[in-house]
């Protein structure tokens, strides 16, 4: 329920009672458990920090691309510095950061092309931007989309919802984005990843050839849909 609002949850009965303020107007859902889950903010507290005097900023430590804090000899990643908040982010940063302290010439962090990941049923993947990011920054686009309800394997398996949705560049052919919804999609970003990290175009995404039946096939697919060249939809 999107631009709504949770006004009130009531407990007093055997299950609960919440209020939500929609565009419609209060309607009342009735459930067995409530689940808030208002974000993450960052936590700095015992550190030492003022005491360092190390510098932070909107409650985030700042840091340079290589994560070293204005005070010589400190390093700072993960969710207290700026960026995503994510496992997987964390890890790159300090790979970077001790790489950089051992001598060698690591590449900076493209935080622009991290995969986000959410495990609920079915799975959302993503990477890259939105079509209306890449709009904003003055790209004129090609978007391709492919339904699983068109996929074999996704038939096969019985996981039919969900979709594969890619934004290209239509001049050179960048992939700008990724966005995929259905079972198996936070496996499948790799592939969006790691083809945008070696400037992949989406006619050599059509031109890979991929597995049959597989979920994955769903990529080349949507890259045929954003060009015209889709046939098994």
């Amino acid at each position: 329920m999107t631009q709504s609002e949770v006004t009130k949850v009531d407990i007093k009965g055997k299950g609960c009672k919440v209020s939500v303020n929609t565009k419609k107007g209060e309607e009342i859902l009735e459930c067995d458990i409530v689940l808030s889950a208002v974000g993450v903010s960052t936590n700095l507290e015992g550190l030492g920090i003022e005491s360092q005097g190390i510098k932070t900023e909107k409650g985030k430590v700042v840091v340079d691309e290589y994560y070293a804090t204005n005070v010589p000899g400190v390093y700072a990643i993960g969710d207290i510095v700026q960026g995503q908040a994510l496992a997987h982010v964390a890890s790159a940063e300090g790979i970077i950061c001790v790489e950089k302290i051992s001598g060698q010439s690591p590449q900076p962090l493209d935080y622009g092309n991290i995969p986000g990941c959410t495990y609920c049923s079915p799975e959302i993947s993503s990477v890259g931007m939105t079509e209306k990011e890449a709009l904003a920054k003055g790209y004129e686009i090609k978007v391709g989309k492919f339904p699983f309800s068109a996929s074999g394997k996704a038939k096969a398996s019985g996981a039919t919802e969900g979709f594969v949705k890619v934004i290209f560049d239509a001049k050179y052919g960048e992939w700008l984005g990724a966005h995929m919804i259905g079972a198996n999609v936070t496996e499948m970003i790799g592939e969006a990843v790691v083809a945008r990290k070696l400037e992949t175009t989406g006619h050599e995404i059509i031109k890979s050839v991929h597995p049959h039946p597989t979920m994955s096939e769903a990529i080349m697919e949507a890259a045929a849909d954003a060009y015209g060249e889709v046939i098994h939809m």
